[in-house]
């Protein structure tokens, strides 16, 4: 499903040099496969997720995304193949602010191509997959931190995505709430079959997830 091997990314640092995130870094994925990676703030963890899902393209290295290699795709092929295969949950949310979650929901279907209909129907069963199902009229304003959450994992998983990214989906929330959000994302993750990352500095999130990685300047180690 993901197989990602001798990654390396650098970004500018001060005085006009390259500072190196990570080198070496191999991380493969089947599906079903669900890791968490953590580490300090700065070493990389949204930038790995970035370049996973072809938003960003690494120095060295190679990503086989579905048994696409990312590298040799234009950009265009490579925001087809995302919308395909890649399901994202952000820490912000990102739901916009002025569609019903309904439609929020909605998007990546409409994106794909799928008739209105049939994509509204998907999206109020995805909301009621997650305990929305009586909002799909609601407009995001009308939510709180955790209700958009899960607006925003059903929104990731719509599409029956391969793979989903999760950067640091609980760090807007109180204790209690992440950890409902952890398990919801891990048992949705579960019965659709995707491989999955988390990005989190949470260690009660990464417990949810069936390994635990830690992603340094050498690439990611277990932990």
């Amino acid at each position: 499903m993901l197989a990602v091997s001798h990654l390396a990314k650098s970004v500018p640092g001060q005085g006009g040099t390259a500072r190196t995130l990570f080198a070496g870094l191999s991380l493969a994925l089947a599906p079903g496969d669900y890791v968490a990676i953590m580490g300090e703030s700065g070493v990389g963890k949204s930038t790995l997720l970035n370049l996973i899902a072809g938003l960003d393209t690494p120095d060295t290295g190679s990503i086989v995304l579905d048994g696409h290699e990312l590298v040799a795709l234009d950009d265009d092929a490579r925001t087809l193949l995302r919308r395909r295969t890649v399901g994202f949950v952000f820490q912000a949310f990102h739901v916009l602010p002025y569609l019903t979650l309904g439609w929020n929901v909605a998007l990546p279907l409409l994106l794909l191509g799928t008739p209105e209909r049939e994509a509204l129907e998907r999206a109020r069963g995805m909301l009621a997959d997650v305990g929305m199902g009586e909002r799909t009229a609601s407009m995001p304003r009308e939510l709180s931190g955790g209700e958009l959450q899960r607006v925003a994992i059903a929104r990731a998983l719509v599409h029956r995505p391969r793979l989903v990214l999760a950067d640091e989906p609980t760090g807007n929330l109180d204790p209690d709430t992440a950890q409902q959000i952890a398990v919801l994302l891990r048992t949705r993750m579960e019965e659709s079959g995707a491989a999955g990352i988390l990005v989190t500095h949470s260690l009660a999130a990464a417990a949810s997830t069936q390994r635990v990685l830690q992603l340094t300047r050498d690439g990611l180690h277990p932990t």
